[in-house]
């Protein structure tokens, strides 16, 4: 396992970050998400992601759970805040100095740390003055509940505005996850470039698109039986968007540049992002233990100028690179 500095910061994560989303707590049995777990821990991996909004915050119980009698300083432990959470009541969602306060407390009793490493403003409010919640996010480092703070999925403007109210505030945002892959680079024309120059990093989600660049959905077949498209509590709606003949077929021909690489597609997808020196991580989840050895293996990879060339002439084309999708209407205002 390889390392990277998150922004502008001392602090290091590993390149591969374990994420339970749409997993523990809901679509696996709580044994199998642990020992999904401890294969990552076996596998080298330091970082885990959550948020409280996983499973009605069940995720945050399952890691808190797996990784208790760790050395917590050899972890890295991010969790998020502004999603519905509880009995979803009027105060139980969004950014504001309540729910931040509440939400915090709740993370660390159910991950069972006096601290995360990484607390990150889930999605942007728009109903929240911003000086609000990055008030509430300044107490909360002075307090030590949280050491480093980011985003996930703000847009280069919101970064723009939070780093600033941040720094005068005495801390700095460190990180933004957005999603992220092959077929989604929504990122490159303004994210990217507006976290390079004010010290952010990505924390990268669905590297592989929902696993349909696995490759392991054919075109014009049947979605394979237990896969996330025939996940009726959530998976297969995420998923939908990728699932046309036209994108499938095009994945298809990534398998032999996989090959040429040494890779398997997975691995090749994983590496692929890892190539985007903002990128400090790459978030993998698994439904069974074998699944993280295998996609670790795509840690330390560099792929040539060639290979990339060959991924973009294969399925360049097929690529989401619009930022205004990422409103409304596109997965990334979903759960990540």
């Amino acid at each position: 396992m390889e390392f990277r500095y998150l922004g502008n910061s001392g602090f290091k994560i590993s390149e591969i970050t374990f994420g339970n989303w749409l997993t523990h707590g809901s679509q696996v049995e709580n044994d199998t998400a642990t020992a999904c777990v401890r294969a990552a821990l076996d596998a080298g991996i330091s970082t885990f992601d959550t948020a409280d909004v996983y499973a009605n915050t069940a995720a945050e119980t399952v890691l808190g759970n797996a990784l208790n009698g760790e050395r917590r300083e050899s972890l890295e432990i991010f969790t998020k805040v502004f999603g519905p959470t509880g009995p979803k009541g009027h105060n139980d969602l969004g950014l504001s100095r309540k729910h931040i306060t509440e939400s915090i407390n709740g993370s660390l009793r159910r991950l069972q740390t006096d601290y995360v490493d990484l607390y990150q403003a889930h999605r942007y409010d728009f109903e929240t003055p911003l000086e609000e919640t990055m008030q509430a996010f300044a107490d909360i480092v002075r307090q030590g509940k949280a050491l480093y703070i980011g985003v996930s999925e703000w847009t280069a403007e919101q970064i723009r505005d939070g780093h600033t109210l941040a720094k005068d505030l005495g801390f700095q945002l460190i990180s933004n996850q957005p999603q992220y892959s092959m077929l989604w680079r929504v990122i490159e024309s303004e994210v990217v470039p507006a976290s390079e120059e004010l010290g952010l990093s990505q924390i990268v989600w669905s590297p592989m698109a929902q696993g349909v660049l696995s490759g392991k959905y054919q075109p014009g077949k049947p979605a394979p039986e237990g896969s996330r498209a025939t996940d009726t509590k959530g998976g297969a709606q995420m998923i939908k968007r990728w699932m046309s003949n036209e994108v499938l077929t095009g994945v298809q021909k990534l398998k032999p540049i996989a090959e040429e690489a040494g890779l398997t597609m997975a691995q090749l997808s994983i590496a692929w992002v890892l190539q985007n020196q903002n990128v400090a991580s790459a978030i993998i989840g698994a439904s069974r233990p074998e699944q993280v050895a295998a996609n670790v293996a795509a840690s330390g990879v560099k792929l040539d100028q060639e290979i990339m060339d060959k991924i973009d002439t294969a399925i360049g084309s097929l690529a989401e690179r619009d930022p205004a999708r990422t409103k409304d209407s596109s997965p990334a205002t979903r759960e990540a």
